[in-house]
């Protein structure tokens, strides 16, 4: 078991997009990130890049659909880096679809990647960092499950009930120095919406305060504060990072 002072970081689906910028970022603001998804090679690689800049990260590959060899990851990063400081539960997937086209398979799947993944590891995590007293444990959410989008009942339920279910961590960890809370993306220059025709895209942006698509980095700021030391007073709470989408 490795003993540091340095705050420790696990970052699930850190190998693109969203995931990866928040990943840099926290590595940026001096945290060990261990950096998390299916694909070892690619995080092997990115680990590399990540040290060529003077950046202190590390790689493991997770399956977090598979609650009990995910549960065992994480116990071994908290063996191999001695504790465990920072959660951020940013995996996930879509299998987009009308309800009335909607099969069990889809529901069931999205459901199991985008909330159980987070309950499977926020209980694992927050062993470690009641031990050290300290916590910082976010979510990744979405848009779609504060105000719901057609095509994504699976989506929008498993988002939204990450909220709930982020409250209820909030309120139990909260006298252990542990803080909860969602950070809820709007439309990012992403994978996943590289193929949303110009169309629409044109017509999001009229519906936005700031009239343009979000970038990771834009999510991974919101995430560096409120996993740093300064945030212990903030949780419970969701941040729509959104452009003013879904103002009131």
């Amino acid at each position: 078991m490795t003993e540091t002072t340095q705050r420790v970081a696990l970052v699930t689906g850190a190998s693109r997009g969203i995931g990866k910028a928040i990943a840099h970022r926290l590595a940026s603001d001096g945290r060990h990130v261990v950096l998390a998804a299916r694909s070892l090679d690619a995080l092997e690689t990115l680990a590399a890049e990540f040290k060529s800049q003077g950046l202190s990260a590390s790689a493991i590959a997770v399956d977090v659909g598979d609650s009990a060899s995910f549960a065992e990851a994480i116990a071994k990063v908290v063996t191999d880096q001695g504790r465990l400081d920072v959660l951020v539960n940013n995996a996930g997937i879509t299998r987009d679809g009308l309800l009335l086209r909607m099969s069990d398979q889809d529901w069931d799947d999205v459901i199991r990647i985008n909330l159980t993944s987070a309950f499977v590891a926020t209980r694992a995590a927050a062993r470690a960092m009641m031990k050290g007293r300290f916590g910082r444990i976010v979510n990744i959410a979405s848009t779609s499950g504060l105000v719901g989008n057609a095509g994504q009942a699976n989506y929008a339920a498993a988002k939204s009930a990450l909220v709930g279910f982020t409250k209820t961590v909030a309120r139990e960890l909260g006298s252990k120095g542990i803080t909860a809370n969602v950070v809820a993306p709007g439309f990012i220059q992403t994978d996943m919406t590289s193929g949303l025709p110009e169309a629409v895209t044109e017509q999001l942006k009229k519906t936005m305060a700031v009239p343009r698509l979000g970038e990771p980095e834009d999510i991974a700021a919101a995430v560096s504060y409120v996993t740093s030391d300064e945030a212990g007073f903030l949780t419970g709470q969701t941040i729509a990072v959104d452009g003013g989408l879904t103002m009131c």
